[in-house]
């Protein structure tokens, strides 16, 4: 049986010689759904408007741009050989924590030129973004790639898993852990959590730093399943990031209470 199996095309179709790739289309569905949420809690938070959408012009091609260079950097064995395959990211390689970084580095600099709270703009930002990487994550699905180490169709079958992603883990002979979606059902559960502290009214920032601990959390488990890890030496990147990331978001947390400073809210409506 195993043999008949065969992998969803990663090409969702072609346009002349242009091939379109559900990768692609997939990343894209997630940024543009969590551009829409974030404008639409931008405006009623009192924010300019178009200030997401100004926003994202800059931020989505330098996170896309970061990314790749992360991804790149710590798989130079292999681009210092094959340049060309550089700016393919259609068939996979970019690193979130690559994205992150050049996303608050733009946002730093805009939020600074507006005049607008850098906290205020990363807490709207904050459920978007965690919804956005939980579709990316099926970009993954579609490409193999992501995957975890082996596992027997068994096991993928007592997690009630639906048949499409069981044999989609089925890659050059073996069932694999389907790490994307652990990572994407972790992300979504993230994205409710978020949604639903709004209404607590944290501090500026409270909310964007628990997005931060709660996807490191999450991404340092699953990272320790895969087999495509971005190496430094004998570290899993992801894991070592996920693990300064989270104490430095539980240090700024603590920081900012234990000064008691008269902060503006989640809800207040200044800029």
């Amino acid at each position: 049986m195993n043999e008949a199996i065969q992998p969803l095309n990663p090409i969702a179709f072609t346009l002349g010689p242009i091939q379109v790739h559900w990768y692609g289309i997939i990343i894209g569905s997630g940024l543009a759904l969590a551009l829409y949420l974030a404008i639409r809690e931008a405006n009623r938070r009192g924010l300019p408007k178009d200030t997401f959408a100004d926003l994202m012009l800059w931020a989505i091609p330098i996170a896309i741009i970061s990314a790749r260079i992360y991804y790149v950097i710590f798989e130079w064995g292999y681009y210092a050989s094959h340049p060309a395959d550089i700016p393919k990211i259609w068939n996979g390689g970019i690193a979130i924590h690559g994205a992150l970084i050049g996303s608050v580095i733009t946002t730093i600099v805009f939020a600074k030129k507006r005049g607008i709270s850098f906290w205020k703009i990363v807490d709207i930002a904050a459920p978007s973004l965690i919804l956005g990487q939980a579709i990316g994550r099926w970009g993954n699905f579609m490409n193999q790639e992501a995957h975890g180490g082996e596992v027997t169709r068994a096991f993928l079958e007592n997690l009630h898993l639906p048949n499409f992603i069981i044999n989609q883990m089925y890659i050059n002979g073996a069932y694999y852990h389907p790490t994307f979606l652990y990572e994407s059902v972790w992300d979504f559960a993230g994205f409710l959590l978020l949604i639903s502290l709004r209404r607590v009214n944290f501090r500026r920032g409270e909310l964007f730093l628990t997005y931060v601990i709660w996807y490191s959390i999450g991404r340092f488990f699953v990272e320790g399943l895969r087999t495509d890890s971005l190496m430094l030496g004998s570290l899993r990147m992801a894991q070592t990031i996920s693990v300064a990331l989270i104490v430095v978001a539980l240090a700024i947390l603590i920081y900012r209470r234990t000064k008691n400073r008269t902060e503006a809210h989640y809800l207040d409506q200044t800029n």
